[in-house]
């Protein structure tokens, strides 16, 4: 078994046909289908089954696939150590962060980090948080930023801060006659909400809610990024919803922040990392730094 082999299984297990693992990789096929069968008989079981319908995984293909994803993620962080240090570095962390949890405090924790370590490389990915677990699983990702704990045994989930949702609304929007903006009222209006996808935690918590004032929701458009939502509720489309700190990045002068009239609808921010692992000196480092911050 050799890496050979492995990019051949997973390239056929991505894209679950010979022939197009074997466009993807550039070569003819027999060298594919030579290749897989030469590791199903060191492994001593089928990898693929292999129908009309097509080529798809058996059950010990699918285990196999986590693990060679695995070895090929510790192959490139192995990779970016090297890298690392050839610059002047002694090592990196890989930090991963659903979109909906940047927050300033990152931006305070990152220069601290640069300045008491400039000799470990941190690397940040925006990632929507079924990429982030995966990558915490796969060891793609060291630690994690999320705003949901609903992540499964594997992952450790710890709170770090919690801040209040406000809205962000259009100028001249009638509600607007409220300092605070009360539930049962904003859900009369256009709203414009996170997707799931990306903003999982905060986003399943506001949708409860709101839907707890009993209507429907009248959900304008779910997007994918806080530039979406501004431009959107800039046109007047509808009303969304972000964070305080985020707010005083706004540079569009026809969106009003408002606080809603309930301390319920919160964000809490939570570090993710695997549980499996003994955690690294640099992620014990990042870490403590961290927590200082919090209690502070």
């Amino acid at each position: 078994m050799d890496l050979r082999h492995l990019r051949c299984f997973i390239a056929v297990a991505e894209e679950r046909s010979f022939t197009r693992a074997a466009e993807r990789l550039h070569i003819e096929q027999s060298p594919v289908s030579r290749a897989i069968k030469e590791l199903e008989d060191e492994l001593g079981t089928l990898l693929f089954e292999r129908d009309r319908r097509g080529t798809r995984l058996t059950p010990a293909g699918v285990v196999f696939l986590q693990d060679v994803r695995r070895l090929f993620c510790t192959l490139e962080q192995a990779r970016e150590n090297v890298k690392a240090v050839a610059t002047g570095h002694s090592g990196s962390l890989h930090v991963g962060i659903s979109g909906c949890a940047i927050d300033p405090r990152l931006s305070d924790l990152l220069a601290r980090c640069r300045e008491e370590d400039p000799e470990i490389e941190i690397r940040l990915s925006e990632v929507p948080v079924p990429d982030l677990l995966h990558g915490l699983r796969s060891g793609d990702f060291s630690i994690g930023f999320s705003h949901t704990s609903d992540v499964g045994d594997d992952i450790i989930s710890e709170p770090l801060w919690n801040v209040p949702l406000i809205a962000a609304v259009p100028a001249r929007h009638p509600i607007l006659i409220h300092k605070e903006l009360p539930l049962d009222e904003l859900v009369q209006f256009p709203l414009i909400l996170c997707s799931p996808q990306a903003c999982d935690g905060s986003c399943k918590e506001l949708t409860r809610e709101l839907c707890a004032q009993g209507h429907d929701l009248k959900i304008a458009e779910r997007v994918i990024s806080w530039d979406m939502m501004l431009t959107l509720v800039s046109a007047g489309i509808g009303i969304g919803f972000t964070s305080a700190a985020r707010m005083t990045t706004c540079r569009y002068p026809n969106i009003v922040p408002r606080p809603l009239a309930t301390d319920s609808a919160t964000a809490t921010t939570y570090l993710l990392r695997p549980d499996s692992d003994t955690p690294s000196i640099q992620v014990e480092r990042f870490m403590r730094r961290l927590h200082v911050q919090v209690e502070d």
